[in-house]
């Protein structure tokens, strides 16, 4: 699984997305049609300028590779391929049997895995995998794009472990329908779009804090359950544990390595073997069977899911019941969304169909998922970025087939070979476990001590001991607060002013005046720096604020200039406020007034800035957009 460096920079991609699609060398008229046509949408939510938008950057497409293009994860994730890219398609075959041959692959390479993660969340083995079944075939019917394969995963294991361990494993399937629901709500209300907000550093210190909490459950196979002390190497128990993890770790790297069992997935194949030398030398290794009991792995209809509400008391304590699972439920949705959205954004660049996958329905396919999980007894899960990318590139990327097929077949192998599995050691699971915890540690997080700002630093230790101490949605929201108000602050402190004394340009009065040319954003966060930039007193009668290199982004910078105007109207002197966008100087005469004598305006349509401020739409008003050109 590569979960390393695709997860860790994924945020990078929503961040290049965003960018505007504007070519290098576009027309003045195309400019001119775009900038109106922000301005609309920033009046309008975004809604009433999208079509324009779009439409006159279509026009300019063919002239030259937009900047975003280049610098996108997106575009460029075929790099993530482990085995590179290769042809998923040749004429005449059919979208259906490459549909089928990859669900079956992506079914086999889900069984170490979604074993492993029941063990990290404290649940029957088979929990996992008919979890994996009944939310992976839901999902990839409803979900935001074809490719995508969902299970039981590492992230959300690691949330409902901390519910099972503190009041029980029968709050896991409650907890999975309540976070199926805030899933589809955030799906109805459009709330996946938001992931761009999520910086690098927080993702950095989320995939640390993930790895560093899914190692330390794994330690626990590793000691005795009798003394809670960790198993010496001569102790036979100990050197058969030692030792089928390590043989486990190896084969998984090895066996990509051997030309006719490329096409076998690593982690199954480690798996089987592993499993094999154990039962050849008849090695003391625990074997599922031994740690869940004989009776789980019976096979036969007897082991298939039984459609039922979750046994909980939400009829007669039901606040109690919603204040123990409501906290893990908005974990449990918040992390596997950020997980399935990524890897969806991911797979748009991979399978590279021209397709865009929705996170709107990707939100809300990955909801009833987990409520249909829940409603059979699972523990809920998400979108894996590692099976996915299988998925795709054994051709299974064109057709939601392949996903449904992918849990067809697993649940096949569950009632016909559970006997078989029941065989494998708790060592090759654990072995495979602490590569996955290795690959997902961002290991190139530590190279970049003293290169990039404390800051980001900062943020990176601050998400990973959240998520290590507390939980992972915590621990996203602080870092996302943390570098929100660091980006704030570095930029309060970047409106500056020079100062200089130009002619008076009327004759009369004082031969000079004085003249602050600003430069920086003014906005809520700068305006006391703003205020601190002049010196009334001393001033002439004439005082020029030329806004040339700045930009008024929110309504407490028009507050802030009005504050500066009234200071030097209260002094007798006269305010000239120069090149605003004409956005700018109208909001300014409706919120406080035309007529003051001691604050002046002055408009120059040919070099004044066009842009809009940040300001509800009512207070807009009438006020008509800036003549910048044809729309």
């Amino acid at each position: 699984m590569k979960v390393i460096t695709v997860v860790t920079a994924a945020c990078l991609a929503f961040a290049s997305c965003s960018e505007a699609f504007t070519p290098n060398s576009a027309p003045s008229s195309h400019v001119a049609s775009v900038n109106r046509a922000t301005l609309l949408n920033l009046r309008n939510g975004g809604e009433r300028a999208s079509t324009s938008l779009s439409n006159s950057a279509d026009s300019d497409a063919t002239s030259s590779p937009p900047p975003s293009r280049i610098e996108s994860l997106v575009a460029n994730a075929k790099s993530l391929l482990p085995f590179g890219e290769r042809k998923t398609s040749e004429e005449g075959d059919s979208v259906t049997i490459q549909s089928l041959a990859a669900g079956l692959a992506v079914s086999l390479a889900m069984i170490p895995e979604a074993v492993a993660f029941s063990f990290v969340a404290g649940v029957n083995p088979l929990v996992g995998l008919w979890t994996t079944v009944i939310l992976g075939f839901v999902a990839a019917s409803f979900g935001g794009r074809a490719g995508i394969c969902s299970s039981a995963s590492g992230a959300v294991s690691v949330v409902i472990a901390a519910l099972c361990a503190s009041h029980g494993p029968v709050y896991l399937s409650g907890c999975a329908v309540l976070a199926g629901l805030i899933q589809i709500a955030a799906g109805f209300l459009r709330l996946g779009k938001f992931i761009r907000l999520v910086p690098h550093p927080v993702m950095l210190g989320f995939v640390n804090g993930l790895a560093v909490v899914m190692t330390n459950s794994q330690l626990i196979h590793f000691k005795d359950a009798s003394t809670g002390a960790f198993f010496s190497l001569f102790q036979k128990e100990g050197a058969a544990m030692y030792g089928v993890t390590a043989l486990t770790m190896a084969l998984v790297k090895l066996l990509p390595k051997i030309s006719f069992l490329k096409s076998v997935p690593p982690s199954l194949g480690a798996v089987a073997l592993a499993t094999t030398v154990s039962r050849i030398f008849s090695l003391p290794v625990k074997t599922l069977a031994d740690i869940a009991g004989a009776e789980t792995f019976r096979g036969g209809l007897a082991v298939l899911p039984k459609i039922a509400l979750p046994s909980l008391p939400y009829l007669t304590q039901p606040v109690e019941t919603l204040r123990i699972i409501l906290p893990f439920a908005i974990t449990m949705a918040a992390v596997g969304s950020i997980e399935s959205l990524l890897t969806m954004q991911l797979l748009d660049g991979i399978a590279d169909d021209g397709k865009r996958g929705s996170t709107r329905k990707e939100c809300i396919g990955q909801g009833l998922g987990n409520v249909a999980s829940g409603l059979t007894g699972g523990i809920g899960g998400c979108a894996l970025l590692g099976q996915s990318i299988i998925n795709v590139q054994s051709g299974g990327g064109k057709s939601r087939l392949s996903g449904m097929s992918m849990a067809v077949f697993l649940a096949l192998g569950i009632v016909s070979a559970a006997p078989l599995l029941g065989t494998v050691p708790i060592a090759t699971l654990v072995g495979v476990m602490l590569l996955v915890c290795q690959s997902t540690f961002s290991w190139s997080s530590l190279r970049l001590i003293g290169r990039i700002p404390k800051l980001d630093l900062f943020v990176i230790a601050l998400v990973s001991a959240i998520t290590v101490y507390e939980d992972l949605a915590k621990a996203v929201v602080a870092g996302i607060i943390t570098s929100a108000l660091g980006f704030a602050w570095q930029q309060s402190t970047s409106i500056i002013a020079r100062e200089s004394s130009i002619p008076a340009p009327v004759k009369g009065g004082d031969k000079t005046w004085k003249s602050y040319n600003l430069s920086g954003p003014l906005f809520f966060g700068s305006t006391s720096q703003f205020s601190r930039i002049f010196n009334v007193k001393s001033d002439p009668s004439n005082v020029v604020i030329d806004f040339t290199n700045s930009r008024v982004l929110d309504h407490s910078a028009l507050e802030a200039i009005n504050n500066v105007a009234e200071r030097y109207g209260e002094a007798g002197k006269t305010v000239h406020l120069r090149h605003l966008s004409s956005d700018c100087a109208q909001l300014l005469g409706r919120l406080f007034g035309d007529a003051k004598p001691y604050k002046v305006v002055e408009s120059d349509p040919d070099r004044d800035p066009v842009y809009g401020v940040a300001e509800e739409s009512e207070v807009y008003g009438d006020i008509p957009l800036p003549n910048v050109g044809k729309n």
